[in-house]
């Protein structure tokens, strides 16, 4: 959708393109075709999926972690019935989609469900709450100067700010701004790392992602983690998806214990069987070493990297990648300054209490992903977690009784 012909009202507002945004909009549609003419997506990059795929393309993630059934359509065997003829790019041990097939799945949701024609290419800078006719109402300002009312809008923009740890604040001495990064800025297509040493700080399936990369570009790896590296098929256990789990967590009444069951049961990161094989293999070989229960203390920079560790170990070299995952925090939205404000609502570790819509207290603003996890559990940020969140906000879009106007 151009912008030049953005209406001056939405009913509902999206913000985000990604895979929580489109499990949301297929869910609706499939209950509510007639809402289509009342809905808006809104992201920077004017097309679905995109972050998504320059991420999976830049740390070259050859397949998902979540099986075949976690997936933007509501029907759940829709991903297994289109890799019929591609049944080979589907992963041991329980059909993780290959990268490609994925997104291949996604544009055939697009088309489908004519997902395209909703996106308006602007990201959006500032929720205002204001009143409207007495009404509640949100003004959606744009990076191109550009404002649009709604109704109703659904934050679902995969909100996570970088984990920096405090060592990089102390170093004195000026360096080259590419040689230390977040992996969020790390994109190994057009890297050249031959005879190189680069330090990846992190245990996550990250680190293992990007470690394998630069060991294909000739690099010598160093992996620290302040733990030692956690083996697991997925970042949350499987019982986190359904009942098992999730039954004492929604009855638990105190928000702070669902906050540490959250933590506790994400436990920080962890790497997949088949990413630790190659890690060992890679270790055997001498391409790569892993240094665990080990942190940084200090570095300098003198045309290369100088480290100390707090083993007391000194190691030099070219590159520091933080693979130091994002945290989720309220406070660190800047798109919530203003909702925070108006609308102020009781939190737990950074984590918004929602109502069980994932609707903010007082107004008709809902969130999906990272944010919503006192509500979902554990797997919010996920494909699973989209899908949980979906069937929760859902609901209160079309059900009369369960939407309401101030």
């Amino acid at each position: 959708m151009a912008a030049t012909l953005l209406p001056n009202y939405t009913d509902i507002a999206i913000i985000g393109a990604g895979p929580h945004a489109m499990t949301v909009v297929t869910h609706l549609l499939q209950k509510r075709q007639q809402l289509r003419q009342r809905l808006l997506v809104f992201d920077p990059h004017g097309t679905w999926m995109q972050q998504w795929q320059n991420q999976f393309s830049a740390f070259e993630i050859p397949h998902l972690r979540s099986p075949a059934v976690h997936h933007p359509d509501p029907n759940p065997y829709a991903l297994r019935q289109f890799a019929q003829s591609r049944s080979h790019e589907l992963y041991p041990p329980y059909d993780l989609p290959g990268t490609l097939l994925f997104q291949d799945f996604c544009q055939e949701l697009i088309r489908r469900w004519s997902l395209q024609q909703h996106i308006v290419a602007a990201k959006v800078v500032r929720i205002e709450p204001i009143k409207q006719n007495l009404r509640s109402r949100f003004r959606l300002w744009l990076d191109n100067d550009q404002s649009i009312v709604a109704r109703r809008v659904i934050l679902a923009t995969g909100s996570g700010t970088p984990q920096i740890p405090a060592w990089v604040q102390k170093i004195a001495s000026p360096y080259p701004q590419d040689r230390l990064c977040h992996s969020r800025h790390v994109d190994l297509r057009h890297l050249q790392l031959h005879g190189e040493t680069v330090l990846i700080v992190g245990g996550g399936l990250t680190s293992g992602h990007l470690a394998l990369g630069a060991i294909a570009r000739g690099a010598k790896v160093i992996l620290m983690s302040r733990r030692d590296l956690q083996e697991k098929l997925f970042d949350a256990d499987p019982g986190w998806l359904g009942p098992k789990y999730l039954k004492n967590f929604w009855t638990e009444p105190d928000w702070e214990n669902r906050a540490e069951t959250i933590q506790n049961a994400r436990n920080g990161g962890s790497l997949t069987p088949a990413i630790m094989l190659q890690l060992r293999r890679a270790h055997r070989r001498d391409y790569i070493k892993i240094m665990e229960k080990c942190q940084v203390l200090s570095v300098t920079w003198h045309k290369a990297w100088q480290i100390t560790c707090d083993d007391g170990s000194k190691h030099e070299c070219d590159r520091i990648w933080l693979a130091t995952g994002t945290k989720i925090d309220l406070t660190a939205e800047p798109l919530l300054t203003e909702i925070i404000e108006h609308y102020p609502l009781p939190t737990a570790k950074g984590l918004p209490v929602l109502d069980p819509h994932l609707r903010w207290a007082g107004c008709e603003l809902f969130i999906t992903g990272g944010l919503a996890a006192l509500q979902v559990g554990p797997v919010a940020r996920n494909l699973s977690g989209a899908r949980m969140a979906s069937e929760k906000i859902i609901p209160a879009l079309w059900k009369p009784s369960l939407t309401f106007s101030h």
